[in-house]
């Protein structure tokens, strides 16, 4: 069974970093693109970044670009997004995902809620 625990979510400032994880199982994880996708209040999904399965191509939208890394550590299953400089229109549950995010067939974790507030 395929899982994903998000963590790293919180309360953080304007201007402000937070780091996240994402715990994978259940596939083979150095063999797959993973994601971040973020959904706000009201809003529908967005997507935020991806990596590909070898790690050495990340892309990005717009907005978190030169913000936002993204990262993955094939030893330990796990993927990370780094945040900076983070705006109040960053707030957003964030889910890791299989894939883009964005598939019929991608698989999504719960989610981790990230709060930027003064």
């Amino acid at each position: 069974e395929v899982q994903l625990l998000e963590s790293g979510g919180g309360l953080v400032q304007p201007g402000g970093s937070l780091r996240l994880s994402c715990a994978a199982s259940g596939f083979t994880f150095g063999n797959t693109d993973m994601s971040w996708v973020r959904q706000a209040p009201g809003k529908g999904p967005e997507w935020v970044s991806t990596i590909n399965s070898g790690g050495g191509s990340t892309s990005y939208r717009g907005s978190v670009k030169g913000r936002f890394t993204i990262s993955s550590d094939n030893a330990k299953n796990t993927l990370y997004l780094q945040m900076n400089s983070l705006k109040p229109e960053d707030t957003a549950v964030y889910y890791c995902a299989t894939g883009s995010g964005l598939g019929n067939d991608d698989i999504w974790g719960q989610g981790t809620q990230v709060t930027v507030s003064s």
